[in-house]
């Protein structure tokens, strides 16, 4: 198996720093090629955000280059996923320390997909950042931890009212922020072909789904390079739009 990858993040129109992380690690191993993709939003309303999503993504770091190799000799997801909460619930208590030290409040989501060879794919989540599917159509693998997408699941909502509601950002968690953490898990198979995208939220509220699959389908990214430039444009045209927030996308296509 092989994977083209590439990824892009911009301050965007408004902000003063850029609370967006992102990780992309790529190893072979002896289980075939492993590749941990992340991106993590620190929370922009809050004080140092990018502190709490540099915190995730270093410990996910580490993480890749000490424990995973001998977690894959097990040959065990659950065993990686079981991991990965303690992490995240490590990251939680962590960063709320470090806010009460310092008298500030922040946080930030969490988003990371872990591809083992051609066999097993794992998505961690927390908050709104996403995970995409694209191949001959573009499917959301995550479920957004915010208030209007619990709305919208009771039916108190639909997705066009959503979508003006002033609740639109309101995290049910948040790492750093939230007293108690529970990430979504959720085990996939790769398949060769597809294009997996990660995003942070502002790479998505003012472009739309059919942009988006335009832009990434799989036989229109061909190489690095050509997703490089895809990605560019598409961030620069949320920046043309008046997208006020970072925004960061992440491609991986799986050959």
């Amino acid at each position: 198996m092989e994977i083209l990858t590439a990824a892009h993040t911009d301050i965007g129109t408004k902000k003063t720093s850029n609370q967006d992380s992102l990780l992309l690690k790529i190893a072979d191993t002896s289980v075939g090629k492993v590749v941990l993709a992340m991106i993590c939003d620190g929370m922009g309303g809050l004080s140092q955000g990018e502190v709490a999503s540099a915190s995730v993504i270093q410990a996910f770091s580490d993480w890749f280059e000490q424990e995973l190799p001998y977690q894959l000799a097990k040959q065990d997801v659950s065993d990686i996923q079981y991991r990965w909460d303690r992490l995240i619930k490590e990251q939680n208590q962590r960063i709320a320390q470090y806010g009460r030290n310092k008298n500030i409040q922040l946080g930030t989501t969490w988003t990371a997909v872990l591809i083992i060879e051609d066999h097993s794919m794992l998505i961690g989540h927390v908050g709104d950042t996403r995970v995409y599917r694209i191949s001959n159509g573009l499917e959301v693998l995550t479920e957004d931890q915010t208030v209007v997408a619990r709305e919208i699941k009771r039916g108190r909502l639909t997705r066009e009212q959503a979508e003006r509601d002033p609740r639109r950002n309101v995290l049910l968690q948040c790492i750093g922020a939230s007293k108690i953490v529970e990430p979504d898990f959720i085990t996939e198979r790769p398949e060769r072909g597809e294009v997996i995208m990660l995003c942070s939220d502002g790479f998505r509220h003012v472009i739309s789904e059919r942009e988006i699959f335009e832009a990434f389908s799989p036989d229109r990214l061909t190489n690095e390079t050509i997703m490089k430039q895809k990605a560019i444009q598409l961030v620069e045209l949320n920046k043309q739009r008046h997208e006020t927030d970072n925004i960061t996308v992440l491609l991986m296509k799986i050959l």
